[in-house]
């Protein structure tokens, strides 16, 4: 009964946008609050409602759900091995295999405070890691990552990332001493090279090109299902409903 009035309520806002607490809701916190209850594909409006929609997948069941998911892996279907302008401006596809995109990520995180949970799956066993603190910075800082705050179950592999630009095959803005994209890959925060390469090969079983997090699965184990997700630090529908 709960399901049906959820729906026939987020039914009810979508014909009459004026009753939305949101009417352009910023990310998936905020489609949240709308009403929906439900994970999947909706638009935001990252920059009010004089922007544009973007159109994002919402998860809305981990952890109290209104996460908006910027990476997701699970078949193999979807090249990663981009150029620095596809991770700028995303690919693939939110049913499947995608990168939200680097400018994207770098507006959604320049917000506020912004909070990371990256979810892996390697058969039947699940863990996550949760970060209070995550956030992108423009294209002239080279997209630089930070993150801290780490708490979960897949252990801390991101924080060795945290400082770094991001680097592609055809842009590597602060080699240390292997262009690791091109030895791994994949687009990524890579310092020299990796603890986490979730953008690698899929399957990749050799030369350590794979989907990795070192802090569960090793070097040697390539990830089959991971997503990252974005959502406001301390984010909670109950305190905010």
């Amino acid at each position: 009964m709960n399901v049906f009035r959820n729906s026939m309520l987020h039914s009810i806002f979508l014909h009459h946008p004026g009753k939305l607490r949101f009417p352009f809701p910023m990310d998936c916190s905020q489609e949240l609050l709308n009403g929906a209850s439900e994970s999947g594909e909706v638009d935001i409006y990252p920059g009010g409602k004089e922007g544009e929609a973007v159109r994002v997948y919402c998860d809305m069941e981990a952890d109290g759900g209104g996460w908006t998911v910027f990476q997701r892996r699970m078949n193999g279907k979807t090249d990663f091995y981009r150029t620095w302008h596809e991770y700028s401006v995303g690919f693939g596809n939110l049913s499947e295999e995608f990168w939200l995109g680097n400018e994207l990520l770098h507006n959604l995180t320049s917000v506020g405070p912004v909070s990371l949970r990256v979810d892996l799956q390697s058969g039947n066993d699940t863990v996550y890691a949760h970060y209070t603190n995550f956030s992108v910075a423009s294209e002239e800082r080279n997209y630089t990552l930070t993150v801290s705050g780490y708490t979960g179950t897949a252990g801390d592999s991101m924080r060795y990332h945290s400082g770094r630009p991001f680097s592609t095959r055809d842009k590597d803005p602060d080699r240390l001493e292997t262009h690791c994209a091109k030895s791994y890959l994949g687009g990524w925060w890579y310092k020299n090279c990796y603890k986490a390469n979730l953008n690698g090969l899929y399957g990749a079983h050799s030369k350590n090109q794979g989907i990795v997090w070192i802090d569960w699965k090793g070097k040697d184990s390539s990830i089959p299902f991971t997503e990252m997700k974005l959502r406001p630090s301390g984010f909670s529908s109950a305190t905010h409903g």
